[in-house]
């Protein structure tokens, strides 16, 4: 009986979710970004099941951070097909699902607020009212900053942070919406080695309890051993969607800026520090 050969080149579609299956927490077919009438993403693929860890790398200016905000709704796209939690991103209104953390910013100067305060203000999202933080408002900020390491400074101002406490300031307040999809652009971007290491264990606790996780990053180091699937983008392109360990190398080296499309409006719960 003859065998029928593995396909090689490019990944095909990833097909359309059905009844039948599990649905997937993101799902994304033929994304097209466009900036200044110049593509920057062009029929991009993108599937993330529950409880799987999905990297996307490239180099700078590959379009990989337009992939991931395109596809959570933070840019538009010109074409293309996106699904969240097996809903039309077009009508998804539950924003508290997602968690979602920007890259680091430097823009921390002059906010008086503490560690706690800014991972607090993550709770907003899922708080119909407005008014003083609720038990289990304060419960979920103290766990998220217990997750990220940050219980001994949870009262110092952001302004006294490292670049890495300050990251893992961002991470534990998209943590403290306890979302189902938490999604990280370049977490490790001007972090430590003790950071980067406290994100692996902290993404192993969020996968173990049933959270989903995307993230952008150039180079996985100490996220790689958490990873399920990478997926490279290179030029605009998928050039490979698979195991992290076979991902080719040298479409993730670092090159220019190149611009990234405008942003349309923050998550409910993201701010700048």
């Amino acid at each position: 009986m003859p065998v029928t050969p593995e396909p090689t080149g490019p990944v095909p579609p990833h097909p359309a979710p059905t009844r039948d299956a599990e649905t997937p927490v993101l799902w994304a077919r033929g994304v097209t970004v466009e900036l200044g009438g110049r593509p920057v993403l062009a029929e991009a693929d993108l599937t993330i099941a529950r409880g799987e860890v999905v990297a996307v790398l490239g180099a700078n200016g590959s379009g990989k951070s337009t992939l991931v905000r395109a596809t959570i709704g933070l840019v538009p796209r010109r074409a293309g097909t996106v699904e969240l939690f097996g809903t039309p991103l077009e009508r998804f209104r539950d924003r508290s699902r997602l968690g979602y953390v920007p890259q680091r910013s430097s823009n921390a100067a002059g906010v008086p607020a503490t560690v706690r305060e800014v991972v607090l203000s993550g709770r907003l999202a899922r708080r119909r009212l407005v008014g003083p933080a609720r038990r289990a408002d304060r419960e979920a900020a103290d766990r998220a900053i217990e997750l990220v390491g940050l219980t001994e400074l949870r009262r110092r101002p952001v302004t006294e942070l490292s670049g890495g406490q300050h990251q893992r300031t961002l991470i534990a307040r998209a943590l403290a919406t306890q979302p189902d999809l938490l999604v990280m652009d370049e977490p490790l971007a001007g972090v430590d080695a003790a950071s980067g290491q406290a994100l692996a264990r902290t993404v192993e606790e969020l996968v173990e309890a049933g959270t989903s996780v995307l993230l952008v990053e150039h180079d996985l180091g100490p996220l790689a051993p958490v990873v399920d699937r990478a997926v490279v983008i290179d030029h605009g392109r998928v050039a490979f969607d698979g195991p992290p360990d076979t991902a080719p190398s040298e479409h993730v080296h670092h090159h220019p800026h190149t611009g990234e499309p405008r942003r349309l409006e923050p998550l409910p719960h993201e701010g700048v520090l």
